[in-house]
C-alpha cells in the first residue's frame, strides 16, 4: 500500500483548540432530575454478606430503598426492627433537628461564634450509631452531631464545647461543633477535611492487628471526596481489607459547589469504590429504615473479616453550609420542596403512623407530646450550658491549660512558658 505524499503547498490542517469540560450542576426543572438513578422502594436485592464485589458492582448507579411513597416498608432490605427501635430512631432524628435549631436561634441572638446545622440529614448518622456497636469507632465531618446525640451524650457538654465555656470538655481548644469523645466512640473532628478517612482505615487495621472485634466508620463529604486522602485511604483499606465502613455523604453542596466538580466524570460517588475493588453501594439517605439496613449489613461484612464497604448516601443539605454562609446565592430557593426523596423526619412519622401490625400505634397527637417533650430537653439543657458562661462574656478555661494533653511528660521550656501564663493570670 502506497503512503499518501503529502505537498508542502496544501494548507497545514487547522489544530484543534484545547477545552476543558466544566461541570454543570445537573439539576433539571424537574424534581427527578435533581437526583440520579431513583429506584423504587424495594427494587434492590440484598445482596449476601461475601457476594463478589463484580455482582454488588451493579449496585453502584441504583439506590437502596425501603419505604415507598405511602410509609410502607417493603423489599429484601426492610430491618428488623421494633416499633419502639423506630420510635427511638424518630426520637433522635427530633431531638437532632431541635439542638439544631436551638444553637441556630443563640447565634443569631449573639450567643455562639459559630454553628453548623445537619438539616435533612438526621437519619445517616442516627440510624448508623444504632447500627454499630459501642467500641466502635467513627471517624467524623461536622455534620455527624446526629452520632453523639443518638448514643446519649449529654446536651448540656456538646453545648458546653459550642459555647467554649469554662466547662468545655475540649477546653476552647477546639471550633465550636467540632466535638470529641473517645468514650462515646466519636474520633476528634478535624478542620482539614478528609483526614479523617485514612485515620479511621488506620484505626481499623490496628483493632484487626491487635485482634479485636471493634470496626471503624469514616465518614466524609461529596465535596472532600476530591482529596487525595480520601483515595490514599481507599488504597490501604481494599490492600489490607480493613474493616471499616466508607461513608459518603453526598448532600449535593459542598459549601458553594454542587456535587458534579467532586463526582467528576463518574456516574456515582459510589463508582469510587468499585474502582479500588471495594463492594460499594448508593442508599436513599433520607430514609431512616435504608439508612439503618445498609449500615448494618455492611458493619457485618466488616466483622466477618469480608473487609471495607463504602456507601454513598444521597441526601440533601437543605439549610446552609454553616452560620457563615448565604445559600441563597448560589441555590435554588425551593430546592428542599422539590428534592424528590423528602425529609427523614416527615418520612419515619408517615411509616409509624401507617403501621397497622399490632406493634403500637402512631399519630399526629403522639408527634406533638414527642416535640414538646424534646423542646423542653433542649432548652433545660442550653440554661445550664448558658449559665457556665462562654466565650462571649469571657468565661474561658484558663489560658495554660493550652500546654495540657500535649506531651506525656512537658518539656522544660513549656512548662516555663506555662507558669508565666499562670502568674500572668494570677494563679
Amino acid at each position: 500500500m502506497s503512503e499518501a505524499v503529502h505537498d508542502p503547498g496544501d494548507a497545514e490542517p487547522p489544530t484543534p483548540v484545547l477545552e476543558l469540560r466544566i461541570p454543570e450542576p445537573a439539576r433539571g426543572d424537574k424534581p427527578a432530575d435533581r437526583v440520579r438513578y431513583i429506584s423504587a422502594a424495594g427494587e434492590m436485592a440484598k445482596p449476601a454478606l461475601d457476594e463478589k464485589v463484580e455482582r454488588v458492582a451493579l449496585m453502584r448507579k441504583q439506590l437502596v430503598r425501603v419505604l415507598d411513597d405511602h410509609g410502607r416498608a417493603v423489599g429484601d432490605w426492610v430491618p428488623d426492627l421494633t416499633f419502639q427501635d423506630k420510635v427511638e430512631g424518630l426520637r433522635n432524628m427530633m431531638l437532632t433537628r431541635s439542638f439544631d435549631a436551638r444553637l441556630l436561634r443563640a447565634h443569631r441572638q449573639g450567643k455562639t461564634s459559630f454553628y453548623m446545622q445537619c438539616l435533612g440529614e438526621e437519619a445517616i448518622a442516627c440510624a448508623q450509631q444504632h447500627a454499630l456497636r459501642s467500641g466502635d469507632m467513627h471517624f467524623p465531618t461536622y455534620r455527624q452531631q446526629g452520632l453523639l446525640i443518638s448514643a446519649g451524650y449529654p446536651l448540656v457538654t456538646m453545648i458546653d464545647q459550642v459555647l467554649s465555656n469554662e466547662a468545655d470538655p475540649l477546653r476552647g481548644r477546639q471550633l465550636p461543633i467540632m466535638y470529641s469523645s473517645k468514650e462515646y466512640g466519636f474520633f476528634s473532628i478535624s478542620g482539614n477535611l478528609a483526614t479523617q478517612y485514612i485515620q479511621a482505615v488506620g484505626w481499623a487495621m490496628a483493632s484487626a492487628l491487635r485482634g479485636g472485634s471493634e470496626i471503624a466508620s469514616a465518614w466524609i463529604g461529596e465535596g472532600a471526596s476530591a482529596e487525595s486522602d480520601f483515595h490514599a485511604a481507599l488504597v490501604f483499606a481494599s490492600t489490607y481489607q480493613a474493616p471499616v465502613i466508607l461513608n459518603i455523604v453526598n448532600n449535593h453542596w459542598a459549601i458553594s459547589t454542587p456535587e458534579d466538580f467532586a463526582r467528576g466524570a463518574s456516574a456515582t460517588f459510589a463508582d469510587r469504590g468499585y474502582g479500588f475493588s471495594i463492594p460499594s453501594i448508593r442508599v436513599d439517605g433520607n430514609d431512616y429504615l435504608a439508612a439503618y439496613a445498609a449500615s448494618q449489613w455492611a458493619a457485618e461484612r466488616a466483622r466477618s473479616n469480608l473487609g471495607p464497604t463504602l456507601i454513598e448516601w444521597v441526601t440533601l443539605r437543605r439549610g446552609a453550609h454553616s452560620t457563615s454562609d448565604d445559600p441563597s446565592v448560589y441555590r435554588p430557593a425551593d430546592e428542599a420542596e422539590r428534592f424528590p426523596l423528602g425529609d427523614p423526619v416527615e418520612r419515619l412519622h408517615q411509616h409509624l403512623a401507617a403501621l397497622d401490625d399490632g406493634t403500637g400505634t402512631w399519630d399526629d397527637r403522639c408527634r406533638q407530646s414527642m416535640q414538646a417533650e424534646i423542646d423542653a430537653e433542649v432548652e433545660a439543657a442550653f440554661a445550664e450550658a448558658s449559665s457556665h458562661g462562654s466565650v462571649k462574656d469571657g468565661h474561658t478555661g484558663r489560658a495554660e491549660t493550652m500546654f495540657d494533653d500535649v506531651f506525656v511528660e512537658m518539656p522544660r521550656h513549656l512548662r516555663e512558658q506555662r507558669d508565666q501564663v499562670a502568674k500572668l493570670e494570677g494563679r
